[in-house]
C-alpha cells in the first residue's frame, strides 16, 4: 500500500488498484481496509457505505469464490495524496499487527473453517450496514481480526475473530432487543 501511495505518476487510487496490487491477499486486505474506519464512531451512514463492499467480499469468502468487486465499487477512487495520508496513519498499526502474525493453527484459515469465517464476516457486515447505535465498532473489530488471520494465514487471529464475533453478536443483539422493547413500550403507552 505504501508503494501505491508513493506512486507520483498516479493522480487517483481506486479500489480496483488496491485489488490488483494485493493479489491473492486482496480479500483479507480489502476487508481490513473497509472495516478499520468503522472502529471509531463515524457520521451516520458511513458504516452503510463501507459495509457494502464488505458484503461482497465476505459472501465470496463464504462460498470460496475468486474475489471480485462490481465496477461501481472497484471504480471508486480518491486522490493519491489522501490515500497517502490514510496509509501513513494506519501503517504503524498494520506493521505492529504484521509482526504478531505468523502461520499457526492453519486449519482455521483453510476450507471449511475459512468458509465459516466468511459467513461470520457476512453476518457482521450486514450488522454494519444497519442503523444500530454503536453497532459498528465490535463487528468491525471482529472483521479486522478475521482479515489479519486471512492475510497472515494465522489461525489464532481467526480464532480471536470467532470469539469477538460471538461477543459482538451478543452485544448488538442485546442493544437491538432493548431498542425494540423501548419502542414497544413508548408506542403502547402513547396510544393507551
Amino acid at each position: 500500500m505504501r508503494q501505491l501511495a508513493g506512486d507520483r505518476s498516479r493522480e487517483r487510487i481506486s479500489i480496483g488498484d488496491l485489488f490488483e496490487v494485493m493479489g491473492d491477499r486482496a480479500t483479507g486486505a480489502l476487508m481490513l481496509v473497509f472495516a478499520i474506519p468503522n472502529l471509531v464512531p463515524t457520521p451516520p451512514g458511513t458504516s452503510s457505505i463501507l459495509g457494502a463492499p464488505l458484503l461482497f467480499l465476505a459472501s465470496q469468502l463464504t462460498f470460496g469464490l475468486k474475489p471480485w468487486l462490481p465496477k461501481v465499487i472497484a471504480g471508486r477512487s480518491m486522490r493519491r495524496e489522501d490515500f497517502e495520508v490514510i496509509v501513513s496513519r494506519i501503517h504503524r498499526w498494520l506493521a505492529f499487527a504484521e509482526r504478531m502474525l505468523q502461520p499457526r493453527l492453519s486449519f482455521l484459515v483453510e476450507p471449511p473453517a475459512e468458509y465459516l469465517a466468511g459467513f461470520l464476516c457476512l453476518v457482521l457486515a450486514i450488522i454494519l450496514t444497519l442503523p444500530i447505535p454503536l453497532g459498528n465498532i465490535l463487528p468491525a473489530f471482529a472483521i479486522c481480526l478475521f482479515s489479519f488471520g486471512i492475510l497472515g494465514r494465522d489461525g489464532l487471529f481467526s480464532l480471536f475473530g470467532m470469539i469477538m464475533a460471538g461477543i459482538s453478536l451478543t452485544v448488538v443483539g442485546g442493544v437491538s432487543y432493548g431498542l425494540i422493547k423501548a419502542a414497544i413500550f413508548f408506542v403502547t403507552n402513547w396510544f393507551a
